[in-house]
Protein backbone atom coordinates (compact mmCIF):
# COMPACT_ATOMS: atom_id res chain seq x y z
CA UNK A 1 0.00 0.00 0.00
CA UNK A 2 3.12 2.65 1.03
CA UNK A 3 4.05 1.75 -2.40
CA UNK A 4 1.20 2.33 -4.74
CA UNK A 5 0.91 6.09 -5.75
CA UNK A 6 -2.64 6.35 -6.13
CA UNK A 7 -3.21 5.36 -2.57
CA UNK A 8 -0.66 7.74 -1.38
CA UNK A 9 -2.65 10.47 -3.40
CA UNK A 10 -5.72 9.68 -2.27
CA UNK A 11 -5.02 9.50 1.60
CA UNK A 12 -2.62 12.69 1.53
CA UNK A 13 -4.09 15.13 -0.66
CA UNK A 14 -2.79 18.04 1.20
CA UNK A 15 1.01 16.74 -0.18
CA UNK A 16 1.97 16.63 3.30
CA UNK A 17 4.55 13.56 2.66
CA UNK A 18 5.88 15.90 0.06
CA UNK A 19 6.24 18.47 2.28
CA UNK A 20 7.97 16.43 4.72
CA UNK A 21 10.52 15.56 2.60
CA UNK A 22 11.44 19.47 2.06
CA UNK A 23 11.77 20.33 5.83
CA UNK A 24 15.56 19.37 5.77
CA UNK A 25 15.43 22.99 3.72
CA UNK A 26 14.48 24.77 7.18
CA UNK A 27 17.93 24.99 8.11
CA UNK A 28 19.04 27.58 5.86
CA UNK A 29 16.00 29.27 7.07
CA UNK A 30 17.63 32.71 8.16
CA UNK A 31 14.26 34.71 11.20
CA UNK A 32 14.49 37.99 10.82
CA UNK A 33 13.42 39.65 14.02
CA UNK A 34 11.41 42.44 14.63
CA UNK A 35 11.35 45.65 17.19
CA UNK A 36 14.66 44.13 18.86
CA UNK A 37 15.65 47.26 21.12
CA UNK A 38 15.85 45.73 25.12
CA UNK A 39 16.91 47.11 28.00
CA UNK A 40 19.96 45.04 28.79
CA UNK A 41 18.45 44.35 32.34
CA UNK A 42 20.09 41.36 33.81
CA UNK A 43 18.30 38.49 33.41
CA UNK A 44 17.96 35.65 35.69
CA UNK A 45 15.65 33.46 34.65
CA UNK A 46 13.53 32.46 31.57
CA UNK A 47 10.15 31.16 30.68
CA UNK A 48 8.72 29.50 27.38
CA UNK A 49 5.30 29.91 27.33
CA UNK A 50 4.10 27.41 24.71
CA UNK A 51 1.27 24.89 23.81
CA UNK A 52 1.48 21.17 21.99
CA UNK A 53 3.90 21.24 18.76
CA UNK A 54 4.97 25.33 19.26
CA UNK A 55 6.70 24.22 22.66
CA UNK A 56 8.49 21.57 20.91
CA UNK A 57 11.43 23.53 19.84
CA UNK A 58 11.89 24.73 23.33
CA UNK A 59 12.33 21.01 24.75
CA UNK A 60 14.88 20.54 22.02
CA UNK A 61 16.56 24.13 22.78
CA UNK A 62 16.58 23.36 26.39
CA UNK A 63 18.23 20.00 26.35
CA UNK A 64 21.02 21.19 24.14
CA UNK A 65 21.91 23.61 26.46
CA UNK A 66 21.64 22.44 29.88
CA UNK A 67 25.15 20.96 29.84
CA UNK A 68 26.39 24.54 30.55
CA UNK A 69 23.79 26.95 30.22
CA UNK A 70 23.89 29.31 33.45
CA UNK A 71 20.05 30.60 33.57
CA UNK A 72 17.31 28.54 34.58
CA UNK A 73 15.12 28.04 31.82
CA UNK A 74 11.26 26.62 32.19
CA UNK A 75 8.58 25.77 29.58
CA UNK A 76 5.02 26.85 30.78
CA UNK A 77 2.14 24.85 28.97
CA UNK A 78 -0.46 26.80 31.12
CA UNK A 79 -2.31 30.02 31.68
CA UNK A 80 -0.06 30.95 34.33
CA UNK A 81 3.22 32.39 34.36
CA UNK A 82 5.24 30.77 37.36
CA UNK A 83 5.82 33.12 40.45
CA UNK A 84 8.92 34.37 40.38
CA UNK A 85 8.33 35.31 36.92
CA UNK A 86 8.97 39.22 37.23
CA UNK A 87 11.01 42.44 36.02
CA UNK A 88 14.95 39.69 36.02
CA UNK A 89 12.88 37.01 33.65
CA UNK A 90 12.64 36.90 29.70
CA UNK A 91 8.55 35.43 28.88
CA UNK A 92 9.38 34.05 25.24
CA UNK A 93 5.72 33.65 24.17
CA UNK A 94 5.47 30.86 21.30
CA UNK A 95 2.51 30.11 19.42
CA UNK A 96 2.59 28.99 15.27
CA UNK A 97 -0.80 30.57 15.31
CA UNK A 98 -0.64 33.60 17.27
CA UNK A 99 -4.19 32.52 19.04
CA UNK A 100 -3.54 30.18 21.51
CA UNK A 101 -5.33 31.37 24.42
CA UNK A 102 -3.10 29.88 26.90
CA UNK A 103 -0.50 31.55 25.95
CA UNK A 104 -2.15 34.76 25.09
CA UNK A 105 -2.76 34.65 29.43
CA UNK A 106 0.75 34.29 29.73
CA UNK A 107 1.67 37.52 27.88
CA UNK A 108 -0.80 39.34 29.33
CA UNK A 109 0.59 38.51 32.22
CA UNK A 110 4.57 38.71 31.66
CA UNK A 111 3.83 42.35 30.44
CA UNK A 112 1.77 43.34 33.46
CA UNK A 113 4.23 41.76 36.16
CA UNK A 114 6.93 43.79 33.80
CA UNK A 115 9.11 40.82 32.51
CA UNK A 116 11.45 41.18 29.60
CA UNK A 117 9.19 39.86 26.46
CA UNK A 118 9.57 38.26 23.07
CA UNK A 119 7.08 36.26 20.89
CA UNK A 120 7.51 33.69 18.33
CA UNK A 121 4.42 32.78 15.57
CA UNK A 122 3.03 33.12 12.19
CA UNK A 123 0.79 36.15 13.18
CA UNK A 124 -2.93 35.87 14.94
CA UNK A 125 -3.96 38.13 18.08
CA UNK A 126 0.20 37.27 19.60
CA UNK A 127 2.01 38.80 16.95
CA UNK A 128 -0.74 41.81 16.43
CA UNK A 129 -0.20 42.55 20.55
CA UNK A 130 3.36 42.45 20.33
CA UNK A 131 3.44 45.07 17.15
CA UNK A 132 1.18 47.72 19.18
CA UNK A 133 3.49 46.57 22.31
CA UNK A 134 6.87 47.15 20.77
CA UNK A 135 7.59 43.37 21.61
CA UNK A 136 10.38 42.14 19.99
CA UNK A 137 8.97 39.39 17.38
CA UNK A 138 10.50 36.36 15.80
CA UNK A 139 8.05 35.43 12.91
CA UNK A 140 7.31 32.19 11.18
CA UNK A 141 7.03 31.98 7.74
CA UNK A 142 3.00 30.99 6.57
CA UNK A 143 2.61 27.45 6.20
CA UNK A 144 2.26 23.80 7.56
CA UNK A 145 1.47 22.75 10.64
CA UNK A 146 3.59 24.14 13.89
CA UNK A 147 3.90 20.23 14.70
CA UNK A 148 6.39 20.49 11.46
CA UNK A 149 7.76 24.00 11.86
CA UNK A 150 10.38 22.97 14.61
CA UNK A 151 12.93 23.50 13.09
CA UNK A 152 12.51 27.25 11.99
CA UNK A 153 11.10 27.74 15.73
CA UNK A 154 14.57 26.13 17.18
CA UNK A 155 16.27 28.90 14.85
CA UNK A 156 13.73 31.66 15.73
CA UNK A 157 14.17 30.64 19.68
CA UNK A 158 17.82 31.03 19.03
CA UNK A 159 17.93 34.21 17.14
CA UNK A 160 16.09 35.65 20.33
CA UNK A 161 19.03 34.31 22.90
CA UNK A 162 21.69 35.27 20.57
CA UNK A 163 19.87 39.10 20.50
CA UNK A 164 19.63 38.71 24.26
CA UNK A 165 23.17 38.16 24.25
CA UNK A 166 22.68 34.79 25.66
CA UNK A 167 24.47 32.63 23.70
CA UNK A 168 26.84 32.67 20.30
CA UNK A 169 25.58 31.47 16.94
CA UNK A 170 27.82 27.98 17.63
CA UNK A 171 24.23 26.08 17.51
CA UNK A 172 22.64 28.06 14.72
CA UNK A 173 25.87 27.22 12.97
CA UNK A 174 25.19 23.55 13.57
CA UNK A 175 21.89 23.58 12.46
CA UNK A 176 22.71 25.29 8.86
CA UNK A 177 26.15 22.98 8.65
CA UNK A 178 23.82 19.43 8.34
CA UNK A 179 21.32 21.11 5.39
CA UNK A 180 23.12 18.57 2.79
CA UNK A 181 23.87 15.87 4.80
CA UNK A 182 20.20 16.00 6.13
CA UNK A 183 19.00 16.23 2.01
CA UNK A 184 20.96 13.23 1.47
CA UNK A 185 19.53 11.59 4.42
CA UNK A 186 15.38 12.32 4.05
CA UNK A 187 15.82 11.52 0.69
CA UNK A 188 16.29 7.57 1.54
CA UNK A 189 12.31 8.64 2.89
CA UNK A 190 10.58 10.20 0.02
CA UNK A 191 7.48 8.35 -0.99
CA UNK A 192 8.87 6.85 -4.24
CA UNK A 193 11.29 4.97 -2.18
CA UNK A 194 9.90 1.37 -1.91
CA UNK A 195 9.19 -0.56 1.49
CA UNK A 196 12.11 -2.77 1.30
CA UNK A 197 14.69 0.38 1.09
CA UNK A 198 12.41 2.82 3.23
CA UNK A 199 13.25 2.96 7.06
CA UNK A 200 9.89 5.31 7.37
CA UNK A 201 7.87 3.21 5.81
CA UNK A 202 9.30 0.31 7.85
CA UNK A 203 8.37 1.60 10.91
CA UNK A 204 5.10 3.09 10.09
CA UNK A 205 4.33 -0.95 9.48
CA UNK A 206 5.52 -1.88 12.46
CA UNK A 207 3.17 0.82 14.23
CA UNK A 208 0.21 0.71 12.40
CA UNK A 209 -3.01 -0.79 14.11
CA UNK A 210 -1.02 -0.39 17.48
CA UNK A 211 -0.51 2.46 19.98
CA UNK A 212 2.70 3.60 20.06
CA UNK A 213 4.62 3.81 23.06
CA UNK A 214 8.37 5.60 22.72
CA UNK A 215 10.98 6.52 24.97
CA UNK A 216 13.89 8.88 25.54
CA UNK A 217 17.19 8.91 27.42
CA UNK A 218 17.96 12.23 28.86
CA UNK A 219 19.44 13.97 25.47
CA UNK A 220 16.23 11.92 23.54
CA UNK A 221 13.27 12.93 25.59
CA UNK A 222 11.91 15.69 23.53
CA UNK A 223 12.08 13.28 20.22
CA UNK A 224 9.75 10.81 22.24
CA UNK A 225 8.09 14.08 22.84
CA UNK A 226 7.73 15.34 18.85
CA UNK A 227 7.22 11.35 18.21
CA UNK A 228 4.03 11.18 20.38
CA UNK A 229 2.70 14.34 19.31
CA UNK A 230 3.31 13.28 15.39
CA UNK A 231 1.31 10.16 15.76
CA UNK A 232 -1.21 11.89 17.96
CA UNK A 233 -1.58 14.65 15.08
CA UNK A 234 -0.55 13.42 11.71
CA UNK A 235 -1.55 9.58 12.24
CA UNK A 236 -4.83 10.26 14.45
CA UNK A 237 -3.33 7.80 17.08
CA UNK A 238 -2.96 7.53 20.40
CA UNK A 239 0.48 7.54 21.38
CA UNK A 240 2.67 8.08 24.81
CA UNK A 241 5.98 8.74 25.64
CA UNK A 242 8.39 8.39 28.79
CA UNK A 243 11.65 9.35 29.67
CA UNK A 244 15.19 6.84 31.07
CA UNK A 245 15.77 6.52 34.19
CA UNK A 246 12.11 7.29 35.55
CA UNK A 247 10.57 4.74 33.60
CA UNK A 248 12.22 2.34 35.50
CA UNK A 249 11.00 3.67 39.15
CA UNK A 250 7.08 3.23 38.18
CA UNK A 251 5.89 2.80 34.70
CA UNK A 252 8.09 -0.39 33.95
CA UNK A 253 6.06 -2.44 37.21
CA UNK A 254 3.34 -1.35 34.68
CA UNK A 255 4.00 -3.42 31.83
CA UNK A 256 4.50 -6.75 34.15
CA UNK A 257 1.05 -7.34 34.21
CA UNK A 258 -2.22 -5.86 33.56
CA UNK A 259 -3.89 -5.68 30.73
CA UNK A 260 -2.56 -9.17 29.55
CA UNK A 261 -3.49 -8.31 26.08
CA UNK A 262 -1.20 -5.25 25.20
CA UNK A 263 -1.42 -3.97 21.28
CA UNK A 264 1.13 -1.66 21.48
CA UNK A 265 4.39 -0.65 19.85
CA UNK A 266 7.05 0.51 21.77
CA UNK A 267 10.17 2.37 20.44
CA UNK A 268 13.37 3.28 22.04
CA UNK A 269 15.11 6.05 20.69
CA UNK A 270 18.73 5.92 21.01
CA UNK A 271 21.81 8.36 20.63
CA UNK A 272 25.37 7.65 21.23
CA UNK A 273 25.49 10.89 22.81
CA UNK A 274 23.21 10.01 25.68
CA UNK A 275 24.92 8.03 29.10
CA UNK A 276 26.00 4.40 28.21
CA UNK A 277 24.10 3.69 31.47
CA UNK A 278 20.45 5.08 30.33
CA UNK A 279 21.22 2.70 26.83
CA UNK A 280 22.16 -0.49 29.86
CA UNK A 281 19.04 0.50 31.42
CA UNK A 282 16.94 -0.18 27.83
CA UNK A 283 18.80 -3.46 26.89
CA UNK A 284 18.38 -4.68 30.61
CA UNK A 285 14.11 -3.58 30.36
CA UNK A 286 13.82 -4.91 27.33
CA UNK A 287 14.82 -8.26 28.22
CA UNK A 288 12.97 -8.36 31.99
CA UNK A 289 10.13 -7.45 30.01
CA UNK A 290 9.98 -10.37 27.75
CA UNK A 291 6.78 -11.80 26.98
CA UNK A 292 5.55 -9.19 28.78
CA UNK A 293 4.69 -6.23 26.52
CA UNK A 294 5.96 -5.95 22.94
CA UNK A 295 10.05 -6.28 21.98
CA UNK A 296 11.30 -2.83 21.84
CA UNK A 297 12.30 -1.59 18.16
CA UNK A 298 15.68 0.65 18.44
CA UNK A 299 16.17 3.61 17.03
CA UNK A 300 19.43 4.66 16.38
CA UNK A 301 19.91 8.44 15.45
CA UNK A 302 22.03 8.93 12.51
CA UNK A 303 24.81 11.87 12.86
CA UNK A 304 28.19 13.26 14.08
CA UNK A 305 26.46 15.19 16.55
CA UNK A 306 23.49 15.51 18.98
CA UNK A 307 22.16 18.54 16.98
CA UNK A 308 22.32 16.34 13.48
CA UNK A 309 20.92 13.28 15.39
CA UNK A 310 17.72 15.50 16.89
CA UNK A 311 17.08 17.34 13.30
CA UNK A 312 17.18 13.59 11.74
CA UNK A 313 14.89 12.34 14.26
CA UNK A 314 12.39 15.47 14.64
CA UNK A 315 12.10 14.55 10.09
CA UNK A 316 11.73 10.85 10.80
CA UNK A 317 9.08 11.26 13.08
CA UNK A 318 7.11 13.16 10.51
CA UNK A 319 7.65 10.73 7.52
CA UNK A 320 6.88 7.85 10.07
CA UNK A 321 3.69 9.21 11.59
CA UNK A 322 2.20 10.20 8.34
CA UNK A 323 3.03 6.94 6.24
CA UNK A 324 1.08 5.31 9.46
CA UNK A 325 -1.67 7.82 8.49
CA UNK A 326 -1.71 6.85 5.21
CA UNK A 327 -2.39 2.74 6.44
CA UNK A 328 -4.97 4.55 8.86
CA UNK A 329 -6.89 5.55 5.82
CA UNK A 330 -6.68 9.45 7.44
CA UNK A 331 -5.55 12.82 6.45
CA UNK A 332 -2.18 13.37 7.61
CA UNK A 333 -2.68 17.42 7.76
CA UNK A 334 -5.98 18.42 9.43
CA UNK A 335 -6.56 18.36 13.39
CA UNK A 336 -10.07 18.84 13.08
CA UNK A 337 -10.89 17.92 16.80
CA UNK A 338 -8.36 20.88 17.76
CA UNK A 339 -10.34 23.45 16.17
CA UNK A 340 -13.73 22.10 16.96
CA UNK A 341 -12.26 22.14 20.35
CA UNK A 342 -11.43 26.24 20.19
CA UNK A 343 -14.20 26.82 18.40
CA UNK A 344 -16.28 25.07 21.16
CA UNK A 345 -14.29 27.37 23.74
CA UNK A 346 -14.44 30.81 22.34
Amino acid sequence: MLDDTNVLRQRDPGHVLEHVSKLYADTRWQPALEQTDHDDRELKNIVIAGMGGSALAANILITLLKSWFGIPIEIRRDYELPGYAWQNTLVIATSHSGNTEETLACYAQARERGCEVAVLGVGGSLLEQAADHGTMIARIPDGGQPRMATIKHLKALLAIFQTYGLIDSTLTDEIEAVHDWLLDETAQWHPDVPVHENYAKQLALLAVGKTPVIYGGSLTAPLAYKWKISFNENAKNTAFCNQYPEFNHNEFIGWSSHPVEKPFAVFDIRSDHDRERIHERMELSDRLLSGLRPKATVVHLAGDTLMAQTLWGCILADAVSCYTAVLNNVNPEPVELVERLKKELS
